[in-house]
């Protein structure tokens, strides 16, 4: 071998090397099945619980988050759920059940075998206020204390009027400074997050742990946001087809540990748009 291509060759079989590596190493993004938020299929279920549980887990997911009992007992719904192999994982109640009717709320979460228990609206506290932000943290930490001890995780959802600006962050900032991790944790709705101008990804950055739970959504390219907390359901579009960057959003995720995801979609067109969502998480790769 002539002795002044040995460089060159040995720079070319590294750098081929690096790339058969790189192809080697890489993997799905998002290698496990996603749950599902029971509102996704909120008329379905007010129709037809067993039906819409069977054409769910057709789908392939078991894992659940219930935010509404459909007018069945907590024992009802977890008995279908068991003849299905299916779990509640999470379970939404209303801020004033949480509130007012916490022990209650325990009792149906531990009926569903749920590990955590969710509220995502606080009625009649729009705009958010500083002086609304401190109050509701103080009561986030007798939820979450009072549920911590039934063996139980609070969790609060976002729902975009808490990002309005307060000093050089903003009031869900506050909420986070005021709760206490042992007592409060989060579920990020992305959409919610990416709605009223927050970065979900650099959020998960920021707070990690805290969030326990997520919603996977997108919005429709187009849509400015705002700090209502609403937006047309229509706007709900399926995941990779929005503004929301999700390969970003989900490798933030996973180095904050969240445990459970949920794909939430309200639009709709619902039949074409959760199976065009799960192939789209299926498509992903590092």
């Amino acid at each position: 071998m002539n002795q002044k291509n040995r460089p060159i060759k040995s720079l070319i079989l590294i750098a081929a090397t690096l790339s058969l590596g790189s192809r080697v190493q890489a993997g799905p993004l998002f290698p496990q099945v996603p749950g599902m938020v029971s509102y996704t299929y909120r008329e379905e279920f007010k129709r037809d619980i067993p039906g819409t549980l069977d054409r769910i887990k057709a789908l392939g997911i078991t894992d659940l988050e219930f935010s509404n009992l459909f007018g069945r007992t907590a024992a009802e719904i977890r008995q279908l759920l068991d003849a299905r192999g299916m779990v509640c994982s999470s379970y939404g109640v209303s801020f004033d059940d949480a509130l007012n009717k916490t022990a209650e709320v325990a009792k149906d979460a531990a009926t569903l075998g749920a590990r955590f228990v969710r509220v995502a609206w606080l009625p009649n506290r729009q705009p958010f206020t500083l002086e609304l932000a401190d109050k509701t943290a103080a009561e986030f930490n007798r939820i979450g204390k009072q549920l911590g001890e039934q063996g139980l995780t609070f969790c609060y959802h976002n729902h975009g009027y808490e990002f309005a600006p307060h000093g050089a962050g903003t009031l869900f900032d506050v909420l986070m400074a005021e709760t206490n991790p042992q007592d409060v944790s989060f579920e990020l709705d992305i959409l919610w997050a990416q709605f009223p101008g927050a970065d979900p990804a650099q959020l998960l950055e920021k707070y990690g742990p805290r969030f326990k739970l997520m919603h996977l959504k997108d919005l429709r390219r187009g849509v400015i946001g705002d700090f209502s907390g609403k937006t047309a359901v229509e706007n709900d579009v399926a995941l990779g087809t929005g503004q929301l960057d999700l390969p970003a959003i989900l490798k933030a995720a996973k180095r904050a540990g969240v445990q459970h995801y949920y794909i939430e979609d309200e639009s709709p067109n619902t039949a074409t748009q959760v199976p065009q969502t799960m192939a789209y998480l299926k498509s992903l790769t590092n």
